[in-house]
């Protein structure tokens, strides 16, 4: 009798403690040679993840299939007056790459964030909404609000992959908004954030406005796994943008082990033991229903 007993827990009972049994985890990352051209072949074995800097068991790697969701962010204020064909052409073509597999929107942010066309695949639909991109006579930018409320909205719909792309020709800037604040919304999102700027001359940390723009630029960037670039000219928007886009398109989907925790980490490194290439992920671990914080 005391034999079954002991059978009985010894099924019942978990192997070990709650925190050492294991999730699994994803994250995607970019892995780019010099010239920002796509890696491709890279296996499980070649990934080193660590989180808190303890290094994590890589279960696998292979091409990310799965459709992403795309927010372009275009400047529409006075600034990109002198620039207006070369911008449109450039979204002509972008939509062309990577329309119909992968959802798009493209939103205006000058004098206020306005969706000029919301997420589709249609491209006939986003080749329309190009008409709308137009300088407004007399405005400004308000990049930093438009960044928040496309994250929230990317958040709100539980997206897969969501990331957020910037073009915007430095006018001046008037959202009133902390960078830490950016920060915050990309991280609950999920979204990655890559940014195109337009090199004017001139263009100084003068006012707050533009100070915790440069801080939200280069904290979200780096710590979202985007990209941050600066342009000489408007003309180079067209080659940047299909850069971005087959960058993503070429990305790898890491699945990790994590074994459960009370606290979850607060980092997320991801590298490959390849030399010479640069791999560009988030640096947060993605976050639990449980553990992501409640925004309206």
């Amino acid at each position: 009798m005391r034999t079954i007993v002991l059978l009985i827990l010894a099924v019942l009972m978990p192997a070990g403690p709650a925190w050492a049994q294991a999730d699994e985890r994803t994250v995607f990352a970019s892995v780019v040679d010099k010239r920002d051209a796509p890696v491709s072949g890279l296996s499980a074995s070649e990934f080193i993840v660590r989180e808190n800097d303890m290094a994590r068991e890589v279960l696998r790697a292979s091409p990310a299939t799965g459709p992403l969701q795309i927010a372009l962010l275009v400047d529409t204020s006075q600034a990109i007056e002198d620039h207006l064909l070369d911008i449109r052409n450039a979204l002509g073509a972008f939509f062309k790459q990577m329309g119909g597999r992968n959802e798009i929107a493209l939103i205006g942010f000058g004098e206020r964030p306005t969706t000029l066309v919301d997420l589709t695949k249609d491209v006939a639909r986003l080749q329309k909404g190009i008409g709308a991109v137009f300088a407004r006579q007399g405005s400004g930018t308000y990049l930093l609000d438009a960044i928040v409320e496309t994250a929230d909205a990317f958040r709100r719909r539980e997206t897969a992959r969501p990331h957020i792309i910037v073009f915007a020709a430095r006018g001046p800037e008037f959202s009133e908004r902390h960078h830490q604040t950016v920060i915050e919304a990309l991280q609950e999102s999920g979204a990655t954030l890559h940014t195109l700027m337009l090199n004017r001359p001139g263009v100084g940390l003068n006012s707050r406005e533009e100070q915790e723009l440069q801080l939200a630029v280069a904290n979200g960037t780096s710590q979202s796994g985007g990209r941050r670039e600066d342009l000489l000219t408007a003309m180079a928007l067209d080659e940047r943008l299909r850069s971005i886009g087959n960058e993503l398109e070429h990305q790898y989907q890491v699945t990790y082990a994590r074994p459960r925790t009370l606290i979850p980490p607060k980092s997320l490194e991801v590298s490959v033991k390849r030399p010479g290439v640069t791999v560009r992920a988030r640096r947060w671990p993605a976050q639990t229903p449980e553990s992501r914080p409640t925004r309206p």
